[in-house]
C-alpha cells in the first residue's frame, strides 16, 4: 500500500560513471492524489470554519447586504449616513482605483461591517435565548406563551441547516450554583439515607462548611468561571480520570455492543470490513463538521466538543498523571489477532480504502501463520494494570529503537481493532451467554485489547462486534453517536454479498498489512506478566448479568403518565432495597451539554420521596391507590432533579470542584472530605437509543440495539447500565464482583425484573380511591 510505496519512491546509486537515479511512478502517482486529498481537506475544514463562524448567517446574506447597500446608491440614496464618504475619503488615490471605483469598495467595506456587526449581535441574541431552560420544566403537553416566543425565536435564528461546531460559541457558560443552594440539596438527598443522629451531625458540618469555608472557596470558583469556558471540565478529565492510578479496565472503561438480534454477516474479516468503512465515513464528516449537532426538541442545540478527540487519540500513562495525545489525523489503523499487532494502511491515493479492500487486509491477517514475537501476545495487559507500572515500562523499554516506532503505530492510529478469536452474542435458550458477551467486551482475556485508545473495536470470529472505550476524552453518548451511525450505514447502505462478502472486487496489488516489530527484554515481560495477574485477578472478579426485559418497553411506561427513565430508576430502589434491605447512596449519570464544554452531572436517584414508595410496596396496609399516589410523588420528584441537574443546578460537581479549590488552597474541610468519601453503591446510567434516527425501529424491529455497560463502581455494590431499546423492550446490563458477600448480579437482575412488573401491576386497572 502506500508505505510500500513510499519505500521504493525514489532509489539512487552511486557508480564510477555518477549518480544513477530511479523514480517510480506509481509512487509520485500516489504522492500526488495523497497530496490533492490533503489539501482538499483543508480547504473544506476553512470553509466549514467560517460558516460556523458566521453562523446564523451566511455568506450568501453578505451578498444581500453589499447589493442592497450598491442599490441604494444607484438610487441616490446615501443608508451609511456619510460613512462610505468618508472611509472613500481614506482611501489613496491612484490612476487605477477611479473616483466610482473607490466609492464601490467603500461601500463594500461599510456593508462588511454592517454585516459582521449583524453576525455578533445574532450571535448574542442566540446565546441569550440558549441560556433560557424554562421550557424544561414545564408540564408534559403544555407550553406557556413566553416559551412559545421563544421556540418561535429559535427558529428564526436557526433557520440555516447548522454544521457540527455552528453552536459552540453561542451556547452559555455552566453557571455556578449559591453555595446554600448546593448544601440544602445535599442534605436533602442525604436524609432518608441517615439516622437521625448522623443526619445532625451532618448537619452541623455542613452549616460550619457554609459559614466559614464556602465563601472564600466560592469566590475563587467564580473566578475560575470567568477565566475558563467551564469551571467543571477540565478538573473533571483531569482529577477524576488522568490522575487516577487505577486500572483503566473494569473501573473506568465501559463497552458498546453490536444488534441484539441480527448479524448482517458471519464472515469475521467481511464484518470488520464494512464497519471500519463505516466508521472511516463517520470521520470524514467529523473532520468536515457536517455532522449536524444533536439538538433537544429539535432545536435547542447540545456541546459537540468531546467528538473533537474521537479518533487519532491515545492515553499516554504517566508516573503522577496520564496525559491525552490527540493528532489531527491519522492515516492508519492498528490490528491485534492472536498475539500479534498489525499496522494497516487506511488510504491508497488520497482515498479512503473500500469495504471490499479492507475485508482482504483483515483476510490477509487472519490467514497469517506466523507466531507472536517474544513478549508480543501480553504486552496490552500493560494497559490493563495499574498506571505507574506501565508508565515506568514505556519511558524505559519503548522509547528508542524498534519497540519506539511500534507503540507509535499503536498510539498513533485512527483507532485500535481486534480480530477475536472467540464467538459471542444473543444466542436464545443459551443461559449466560450475553453474560460472557459483556464480559469479553469490558475486559477480554486483558491482553487483547489496548485499553488506552480513544475505543477498540472488537470483531468477533462469527461476525458479532462490540467496542471498549475509554472513558476520559468522552462520554458514552459520544461513542453512542457513532455507534448508531457505524451499524446503520453497515447494514443499510454498504450491505453484504448473498456469500457475506463486502460488495465488490478487491485490490490484489494492495501491500499487505505490516506487521510491528518487537524486541522485548525479559525484565520487560516480567513487568507485563505482573500487570496480566493483576488485570486477570480484576477480571476473574466481575459478575456480570446481561438480560433483556421484553415484558413491556416504553409505550406501556408511557401509559402510567410518567418518564421511563424515572419508571426504571425507581424500579432500580426497589429492587436494590429487596436485595439488601436497605437503600444506599445513588449514582445516575446526567448530561450538562446544553452548555459549553459541559459533560456530566450526578442526579442522585435515592430520594425520600423514592423510599416512601419503596416502603409502601412492603406495606400490606397501604392501598393500591396510596401507593400510586406515592410513586407520582417520587417520579415527579425524580425527572425535577434530573432537569436541575441538566440545567447546570446539580450538587456533586459543584462540591468536587470547591473540593479542588480547597486542596490548592490548603483549607481542609470536614465536610467535603465527608461528602467525597461517600460510596455509590449503586451506579446506573441509561443509554441513548436513536440520537440518529438512521433505522426504522417499527420497520426494522430486530434491529435494535443492545446497548453496553460498564463495571461495578464500589467494590459491595452494582453497576447498572439500561437502554430503553423500544416499544416492548429494555435491555439492562449489571455488574458486581464475586468477592463481595452482599452482592449477586443474576440475583439482582431478578429483583429488578420483579420490581418492573410490581410497578406496572399497580397501573393495570382502575385504582381505589386514595386514603386521605
Amino acid at each position: 500500500m502506500a508505505e510500500a510505496h513510499q519505500a521504493v519512491a525514489f532509489q539512487f546509486t552511486v557508480t564510477p560513471e555518477g549518480l544513477d537515479f530511479h523514480l517510480s511512478r506509481e509512487a509520485v502517482k500516489q504522492f500526488y492524489l495523497a497530496g490533492i486529498s490533503s489539501w482538499k481537506k483543508r480547504l473544506v475544514r476553512a470553509k466549514n470554519s467560517f460558516l460556523t463562524g458566521v453562523y446564523p448567517a451566511s455568506p450568501s446574506s453578505w451578498m444581500v447586504v453589499v447589493m442592497a447597500t450598491a442599490g441604494s446608491f444607484y438610487c441616490q440614496v446615501d443608508p451609511s449616513l456619510g460613512m462610505i464618504a468618508r472611509i472613500r475619503h481614506c482611501l489613496p488615490e491612484s490612476r487605477l482605483l477611479t473616483y466610482e471605483s473607490r466609492t464601490m469598495v467603500s461601500a463594500a467595506l461599510f456593508s462588511t461591517g454592517v454585516w459582521l456587526s449583524a453576525v455578533l449581535l445574532f450571535r448574542q441574541a442566540l446565546k441569550l435565548l440558549l441560556s433560557y431552560h424554562g421550557w424544561m420544566f414545564e408540564p408534559h403537553g403544555k407550553m406557556s406563551r413566553s416559551t412559545k416566543i421563544w421556540v418561535a425565536l429559535m427558529k428564526v435564528l436557526s433557520v440555516r441547516k447548522p454544521l457540527l461546531y455552528s453552536f459552540q460559541t453561542s451556547l452559555p457558560k455552566l453557571p455556578v450554583p449559591p453555595v446554600e443552594a448546593t448544601i440544602t440539596r445535599y442534605l436533602e438527598s442525604v436524609r432518608p439515607l441517615m439516622d437521625d443522629e448522623k443526619y445532625s451531625k451532618m448537619e452541623a458540618l455542613a452549616k460550619e462548611f457554609k459559614e466559614k469555608t464556602a465563601p472564600r472557596l466560592q469566590k475563587y470558583l467564580i473566578l475560575k468561571s470567568w477565566w475558563t469556558t467551564n469551571y467543571v471540565s477540565d478538573w473533571w478529565e483531569q482529577y477524576v480520570y488522568l490522575r487516577s492510578r487505577s486500572p483503566l479496565m473494569v473501573n473506568s472503561n465501559y463497552y458498546a455492543m453490536d444488534f441484539l438480534y441480527v448479524t448482517p454477516s458471519h464472515i469475521q474479516a467481511a464484518r470488520a470490513g464494512n464497519v471500519v468503512h463505516a466508521i472511516l465515513l463517520y470521520r470524514r464528516k467529523l473532520d468536515r463538521g457536517e455532522i449536524p449537532p444533536m439538538m433537544a426538541l429539535g432545536i435547542v442545540p447540545m456541546c459537540s466538543y468531546q467528538s473533537e478527540r474521537m479518533f487519532n487519540t491515545t492515553r499516554i500513562p504517566g508516573k503522577e498523571t496520564d496525559t491525552l495525545l490527540h493528532l489531527m489525523d491519522s492515516k492508519h489503523l492498528a490490528v491485534y489477532h492472536k498475539g500479534r499487532f498489525y499496522k494497516v494502511w487506511l488510504y491508497y491515493g488520497g482515498q479512503v480504502l473500500r469495504p471490499r479492500d479492507l475485508e482482504l487486509q483483515f483476510q490477509r491477517i487472519l490467514d497469517d501463520p506466523s507466531p507472536p514475537q517474544p513478549g508480543e501476545e501480553r504486552l496490552a495487559a500493560l494497559t490493563a494494570g495499574e498506571r505507574v507500572p506501565w508508565a515506568e515500562a514505556r519511558a524505559r523499554f519503548f522509547s528508542h529503537g524498534k519497540n519506539k516506532t511500534s507503540l507509535d503505530a499503536i498510539e498513533r492510529a485512527a483507532f485500535f481493532l481486534t480480530l477475536d478469536e472467540e464467538e459471542h452474542g444473543y444466542s436464545p435458550g443459551q443461559e449466560g451467554c450475553m453474560d460472557a458477551y459483556a464480559k469479553s467486551l469490558l475486559h477480554g482475556q486483558c491482553y487483547d485489547r489496548w485499553f488506552d485508545k480513544s475505543f477498540t473495536l472488537v470483531v468477533y470470529k462469527n461476525g458479532k462486534l462490540g467496542a471498549n472505550a475509554e472513558h476520559s476524552w468522552a462520554d458514552a453518548p459520544i461513542i453512542g453517536h457513532l455507534w448508531e451511525y457505524m451499524l446503520a450505514t453497515d447494514k443499510f447502505q454498504l450491505g453484504y454479498t448473498e456469500g457475506g462478502h463486502c460488495l465488490g472486487e478487491p485490490d490484489t496489488l494492495l501491500a499487505p498489512p505490516q506487521r510491528l516489530q518487537w524486541d522485548i527484554p525479559q525484565e520487560c515481560r516480567a513487568t507485563i506478566e505482573s500487570s496480566y495477574r493483576l488485570a486477570k485477578a480484576l477480571a476473574d472478579d466481575v459478575d456480570f448479568c446481561c438480560f433483556q426485559f421484553s415484558d413491556f418497553g416504553k409505550g406501556l411506561i408511557k401509559k402510567c403518565r410518567t418518564s421511563p427513565d424515572a419508571f426504571i430508576q425507581i424500579s432500580l430502589q426497589l429492587a436494590h432495597f429487596r436485595d439488601k434491605g436497605c437503600f444506599c447512596l445513588t449514582y445516575e449519570a446526567s448530561m450538562t451539554r446544553l452548555f459549553r464544554e459541559g459533560r456530566t452531572e450526578t442526579v442522585r436517584s435515592c430520594t425520600a420521596e423514592s423510599t416512601a414508595f419503596v416502603r409502601s410496596m412492603g406495606d400490606t396496609r397501604q392501598t393500591r391507590a396510596e401507593r400510586q399516589r406515592l410513586f407520582k410523588l417520587a417520579a415527579d420528584k425524580h425527572q425535577h432533579m434530573y432537569r436541575m441537574a441538566m440545567t447546570g443546578a446539580g450538587i456533586d460537581r459543584h462540591l468536587f470542584c470547591l473540593y479542588v479549590v480547597s486542596r490548592y488552597l490548603g483549607v481542609e474541610s470536614p465536610f467535603l472530605a465527608q461528602v467525597l468519601s461517600e460510596p455509590w453503591r449503586l451506579s446506573t446510567s441509561q443509554t441513548p437509543q436513536q440520537q440518529l434516527k438512521l433505522c426504522d425501529l417499527n420497520k426494522y424491529p430486530d434491529h435494535v440495539s443492545t446497548g453496553g455497560g460498564f463495571g461495578p463502581v464500589a467494590d459491595d455494590g452494582y453497576g447498572v447500565s439500561y437502554i430503553i431499546a423500544g416499544e416492548n423492550l429494555i435491555n439492562f446490563h449489571v455488574s458486581s464482583k464475586y468477592s463481595s458477600s452482599e452482592t449477586d448480579s443474576k440475583r439482582f437482575g431478578r429483583n429488578i425484573r420483579q420490581a418492573m412488573l410490581d410497578i406496572a401491576e399497580l397501573f393495570d386497572k382502575p385504582a381505589e380511591k386514595a386514603r386521605k
